[in-house]
Formats: C-alpha cells, sequence, structure tokens
C-alpha cells in the first residue's frame, strides 16, 4: 500500500533482459536502507526488491507488468519515481495508493499557469472499463507515475492536474512533455463504488 506521496527518483543504470521480463538496476539515496522482498513503488508500480548493493538495488518486472506501464521504455540514466510501502502509524498525505497501475495515458498538453503547470493527460476510453470506475472526477484522485494528484477539467478520455514547482523539482514530472507516456492508477474507491453498483443492478 503507498500514499502516492513521492520521496525521490531514482536513477536507472542497468537493464537486463531475462526471456519476458526485465530486471531493473536503480540507485537512489535510501537503496541501503532496502533489503529483499521489499516493495517499492517505480512510477506507481509495485515492484519487489530481489537485490541490493549499497545504494543500487534491482527489481523485476514481469511481461503484464511491462504490458500496463510505461517501464518497457525506460533507458538508462531514465528518472524513475519512488516511494517505499506506507507506514501504518502516519498520516495519509496523499491518498490510498496500491501500486497496481491500470493504463498508460500520453501527455497532450503542457502550459504555465503562474507559478504552477498543467499537464493534461489522454488514455484510451473504454465503455466497459469506465463502468468498472476507470474514470476521473473533478476534484477527484489520480496516480500518475506514482504521484498522487487532484483531477481538474475531466473528460470522457482526459484530465488536467496541477504541479506545483516541489512536485516538478523533485518528481520525474520535470521530464514529462507532450508526447510522453505516463502511468495511471484510477482511484480504488471510484472501482468499490463502482462495482457495489455492478451488484445492485443485477440484484
Amino acid at each position: 500500500m503507498f500514499s502516492g506521496i513521492i520521496e525521490e527518483f531514482a536513477l536507472v543504470e542497468d537493464i537486463r533482459h531475462d526471456k519476458d521480463n526485465i530486471d531493473f538496476t536503480l540507485r537512489c539515496s535510501f537503496g541501503h536502507e532496502l533489503s529483499i522482498d521489499q516493495s517499492v513503488a517505480h512510477n506507481g508500480v509495485c515492484l519487489t526488491v530481489v537485490k541490493t548493493d549499497g545504494d543500487r538495488y534491482v527489481v523485476t518486472a514481469m511481461r503484464e507488468t511491462l504490458e500496463r506501464s510505461n517501464l518497457g521504455s525506460l533507458k538508462v540514466g531514465d528518472k524513475v519515481n519512488v516511494e517505499r510501502s506506507m507506514k501504518m502509524n502516519g498520516r495519509l498525505d496523499g491518498h490510498i495508493v496500491q501500486g497496481h497501475v491500470d493504463t498508460t495515458a500520453e501527455c497532450i498538453d503542457k502550459r504555465d499557469a503562474e507559478g504552477s503547470i498543467y499537464f493534461t493527460f489522454r488514455y484510451a476510453y473504454d465503455k466497459e472499463m469506465a463502468r468498472r470506475g476507470y474514470f476521473t472526477v473533478d476534484k477527484g484522485s489520480i496516480t500518475v507515475n506514482g504521484v498522487s494528484l487532484t483531477v481538474c477539467e475531466p473528460t470522457e478520455d482526459t484530465f488536467t492536474v496541477a504541479i506545483i514547482p516541489y512536485t516538478l523539482e523533485h518528481t520525474n514530472f520535470c521530464d514529462i512533455a507532450v508526447g510522453t507516456k505516463v502511468n495511471l492508477e484510477f482511484d480504488i474507491l471510484g472501482k468499490y463504488i463502482a462495482r457495489l453498483q455492478s451488484l445492485r443492478d443485477m440484484a
């Protein structure tokens, strides 16, 4: 379980293919604190640490994860937003994030807004998936590359988020431009509500 509050970004130092899987070696300031089997979200994708070496560590992404996320397009030197799993003895500063990426979206607009930056993203709309809670609502929560954000200006297949300077500097939003692909996780509460409604309709 995660909160969507990114700790920092890690740098990709090595990428190795193992059949359908990819092993990523990354470096970050808390790498030496990690242990094998620990869960860490990478651009919003929950991955398990399989090896540690000082500030460097290795995680493995399987084919399904690569197909649903932007991890397969990572290159050596890329920045990856990272967050360790949430402690249950503190405040939930973001929202409930599972680390299970639902789909990807493309940045279609980026504009300055008097100190903040507005990013607009488009994802593939699917009517059946929308009925199951895969959609955005105004002032609702969305996770973009692991970052917990508030939705504004939602449409059937697009939404906009406002990024403050601190988030821009401390996450890989600093590298997002028009055409960049990002990971999305829709709000789990919306999915549960949609599921309950569907069961009610079937009764």
